[in-house]
């Protein structure tokens, strides 16, 4: 699977993770353009390699307008909402700027609708938010993870005072999060990142057993006296385990992954289509691995719909926590089951329309499956103003030629 691993040694920030991202070979040109479909007003993001303790590193500089008017929760998600972003990048962005809204609504004692703070509302804030998610698309990510977060020590500056590192928002983010503070003065950790990190990633602490395929540093814009301040990316294939705890063997000759995973299911009749809907897309959100929908009879003839989603054993019981608030449901039917799947690996291809990723699944070394990356189709069909059709057979035709080089 592929996963992003955030080494949060010196903390992390906006401008750090959209610096990590093009570090690890996002296209800025590529992620401006994305950006573009927000229609905000103009905005610049200067790309430099700077030098950070001896370690060569990308900060992203954001530029922007002066804004007088601050927006609420509500005006984000509308304009997220109203792009022509991908549905995954839109649903990403919106449950990180929903989360930090909540954590500064729960500090300030206010209801979640009426948050109107820096923040949430700053156009730079938006593009480090969006920007992170657009990047996380284009790199193909499946899964997330972090390590301890350094949080920095001291105190900072606010509108209302002197506040302690990590200032209160910050600090409800982090809840359930492993932290730690050391000498270095000053906020390492910005409510930005603690919201795009907390929202995302599924486990914290030591990095997971996973094969490394790309490495970069994200600067951070103080600079400290023998202190990389930087925030380290990780881009790579996590190794799956077996029963027993052990690694599966390598791709090349392993038949299939074998997982423990939980099946919630529950009958519907008496809610709106768009609900179901929603419960989807929520679902995805909270990391289910699978998630459908049958057409069925309950008693009384009533027409109705099944929810059926798959998931770790670990997301069970948020995700029957969003079902039982999101819907009608007072019961809901729980399995643990065993799920068999192919062992794959993402590869890029370029074609003359643009990069591509390419999904691989193998069956005992064997390619048995290859499917360009629909996000990546989708967009450059777009951009080059041809059929998907075309763009999709170029990425296999690219992915064939590739295949055909590497075994001559």
């Amino acid at each position: 699977m592929k996963t992003l691993y955030f080494d949060c040694f010196a903390g992390a920030s906006g401008n750090m993770i959209l610096g990590g991202i093009i570090a690890l070979g996002v296209d800025k040109d590529v992620l401006v353009r994305e950006l573009r479909d927000l229609s905000l007003s103009d905005f610049v993001i200067d790309i430099d390699i700077v030098d950070r303790s001896g370690i060569s590193t990308v900060h992203a500089k954001v530029s922007v307008p002066n804004e007088k008017s601050h927006r609420h929760l509500q005006d984000i998600e509308s304009l997220i909402a109203g792009s022509e972003l991908s549905s995954s990048v839109k649903d990403q962005a919106i449950a990180i700027f929903r989360r930090l809204a909540e954590a500064e609504a729960k500090v300030h004692g206010i209801d979640i609708q009426k948050v109107h703070f820096h923040e949430v509302g700053a156009m730079d804030s938006i593009l480090d938010v969006v920007g992170s998610c657009i990047g996380f698309e284009l790199l193909g990510v499946e899964k997330f993870c972090c390590s301890k977060i350094h949080v920095g020590s001291g105190f900072m500056q606010m509108d209302h005072g002197m506040y302690p590192i990590p200032p209160p928002a910050v600090a409800e983010l982090l809840i359930g999060v492993p932290i730690y503070s050391t000498q270095i003065e000053g906020e390492l950790i910005t409510p930005t990142a603690a919201a795009i990190i907390s929202t995302l990633c599924s486990s914290y602490g030591d990095l997971p057993e996973m094969v490394v395929e790309h490495l970069g540093y994200g600067a951070g814009t103080r600079e400290y006296d023998k202190f990389p301040n930087a925030l380290r990316l990780l881009l790579g294939n996590t190794v799956t385990l077996g029963p027993d705890n052990t690694s599966q063997p390598p791709q090349s000759t392993q038949l299939m992954q074998t997982e423990n995973m939980a099946l919630l299911e529950t009958n519907i009749d008496d809610v709106s289509p768009q609900i179901i809907g929603f419960v989807m897309d929520r679902a995805f959100l909270l990391g289910a691995s699978d998630c459908w929908f049958t057409p069925i009879h309950m008693k009384k003839n009533r027409p109705a719909t099944m929810i059926s989603i798959l998931c770790s054993k670990e997301k069970r019981e948020a995700i029957m926590e969003m079902l039982y608030l999101e819907t009608t449901t007072i019961g809901i039917r729980s399995d643990e089951i065993e799920r068999h799947s192919l062992p794959r690996e993402s590869v890029k291809v370029n074609t003359q329309f643009g990069e591509i990723d390419v999904k691989v699944a193998r069956y005992g070394g064997k390619i048995v499956n290859v499917m360009p990356e629909y996000e990546h189709v989708q967009r450059l069909a777009t951009d080059n103003s041809v059929p998907f059709r075309i763009v999709h057979e170029a990425a296999l035709a690219s992915f064939n030629e590739r295949s055909l080089k590497a075994q001559a």
